[in-house]
């Protein structure tokens, strides 16, 4: 009994480890129009509250954690947490105050916006 009782002793002061979340880059589509880029990222699971994007200097970062509740006992996993991340250049001409996503069925939609600056535009020839 001795010897259980130590274990324990040693159990107890022994530092809490921490699993990291393995890193997962999601699928990612990116459209582009006259008027925005549009980019989808596959992040099932995740929601809208554990994702976050940032846009600095010419960079786009996506992340999100999608965390998976365990009930009962694990037989067998395959599906787990993870996080996703992404990073992306994204030109200086994105209106960065028109920025919006939206999230739905485990998609994200990221609608970046271009400055009228960079928009196309028609240039009128007038006859002399």
């Amino acid at each position: 009994m001795t010897e259980r009782t130590e274990l324990t002793k040693n159990d107890e002061t022994t530092p809490e480890t921490t699993r990291r979340l393995p890193k997962v880059r999601p699928l990612v589509d990116i459209y582009e129009n006259e008027d925005e880029i549009l980019l989808h990222a596959d992040m099932p699971g995740v929601t809208k509250e554990e994702i976050s994007i940032n846009i600095d200097n010419g960079k786009l970062h996506l992340s999100g954690v999608r965390g998976i509740k365990a009930e009962g006992a694990a037989n067998w996993v395959e599906f787990g947490n993870v996080e996703y991340v992404r990073s992306f250049s994204v030109p200086q001409t994105i209106d960065i105050e028109k920025v919006n996503a939206e999230l739905k069925d485990g998609v994200l939609k990221l609608h970046l916006p271009k400055s009228e600056a960079a928009k196309p535009r028609q240039i009128e020839i007038r006859a002399a």
